[in-house]
């Protein structure tokens, strides 16, 4: 017959099992196969406001680099420490070219309904990039000069510091919850 103490043992091992387990699957769901972010500054007006919080998805990384358009979250290329959200515009092989404040890709002028009507996009210090193989090139959705810190600015960034793929805001909860 078991007594007390014996029992008690049993159902703290069991509740450190339990907890564990939690935390293990917690930490493979966070590093395998989504992550949540926050929106600091307004590099991406008008599609994300400061404070937006998003789920950005890892899983399609597995399978496919991030395909043009999509909303991504990487490591900055200038500074580990932090992440920064942009918009894809070039994959591997694309050319890309701002002239005359608009953007094109592939030598075609690029639809950017995403960006506010009458956008000027400057450049810094050169107009025309060809994205290499594994990279991509990407803007910021806010194209006032010195709004973001992007590809014109650091150039093409390796999909490997892709940290994942957003495309749902989680909060506020207001009219833009959901699908950015």
């Amino acid at each position: 017959m078991e007594n007390n103490n014996d029992k008690t043992k049993n159902e703290a091992l069991e509740w450190i099992k339990s907890i564990a387990i939690a935390v293990g699957v917690a930490v493979i769901i966070k590093t395998f196969v989504f992550n949540s972010t926050y929106v600091l500054g307004n590099s991406m007006y008008p599609t994300l406001l400061e404070k937006d919080r998003l789920f950005a998805v890892k899983i399609p990384l597995y399978f496919s680099g991030p395909n043009r358009g999509d909303v991504i979250v990487l490591e900055a290329p200038d500074n580990e420490n932090k992440d920064y959200i942009k918009r894809v515009i070039g994959i591997g092989g694309d050319k890309v070219q701002i002239i005359d404040g608009k953007v094109y890709l592939n030598d075609e002028i690029l639809v950017e309904d995403y960006i506010e009507e009458d956008s000027y996009t400057q450049i810094y210090s050169t107009d025309t990039w060809i994205v290499p193989e594994g990279e991509v090139f990407v803007l910021g959705d806010n194209r006032d000069e010195g709004a973001s810190k992007d590809s014109r600015y650091f150039g093409s960034v390796s999909i490997n510091l892709v940290k994942g793929i957003t495309g749902f805001r989680y909060f506020p909860i207001d009219k833009r919850f959901g699908k950015i």
